[in-house]
């Protein structure tokens, strides 16, 4: 069986991350454009593979694997060589998990309610707290750094470096006076997977 990764993507979408992690990772991989502007990820043949018509979507080895924290996570298990997730015995990769799914639990959410102005949240009954709570957070995540686990590069550092990255370029609040995260950011947009991928697109 081919260990070639399908990814169906759009270089103005969340895609941009498995993209990049299938750089990282150094998978076999092809990719196969969706026009969203036409709707192409709502017709019967896409929605067969995923019914919410999202966004990235991967196939590999026959299985489907979707949402873009899952498909980072899935393919640095099945790519280990590329060191991107600590083995199943190794306390690590609990904190690994941690922050990989925190960008896409915390983070994301809460950078879409600044971005997008809400009003701010009930703290009892948002999981994500606010923007600064998040901000703080990675902060924190990032004692000793330079990477989540410290001076391993990790499937976590993909999703949370490429947000991160996104919120500046969006012009999220709060990230000039944390010299920590922009360091943080300058060290994930140089990595050379980085530049083959979302640094290519811009």
């Amino acid at each position: 069986m081919s260990d070639e990764v399908t990814l169906y993507y759009n270089p103005r979408s969340r895609a941009q991350m498995a993209h990049y992690a299938l750089e990282e990772v150094g998978a076999p991989y092809k990719l196969v454009h969706i026009d969203l502007e036409k709707g192409e990820n709502r017709k019967p043949d896409f929605l067969k593979i995923n019914p919410m018509g999202k966004i990235p979507t991967i196939v590999h080895r026959d299985t489907v694997v979707t949402e873009a924290a899952a498909i980072i996570g899935y393919l640095a298990d099945a790519f280990p060589a590329a060191g991107l997730t600590p083995a199943l015995d190794d306390p690590r990769r609990g904190t690994m998990l941690r922050w990989l799914v925190f960008g896409a639990s915390s983070f994301e959410p809460a950078l879409v309610d600044t971005m997008m102005k809400r009003d701010p949240v009930n703290k009892m009954m948002a999981g994500w707290g606010d923007w600064d709570d998040v901000l703080g957070a990675l902060e924190v995540m990032l004692d000793p750094g330079p990477w989540v686990l410290g001076d391993q590069f990790s499937a976590a550092d993909i999703y949370v470096g490429a947000e991160l990255a996104w919120a500046k370029s969006f012009g999220a609040p709060g990230l000039t006076e944390r010299p920590k995260l922009l360091a943080y950011i300058d060290r994930i947009t140089t990595r050379p997977a980085y530049q083959r991928t979302i640094g290519a697109v811009g």
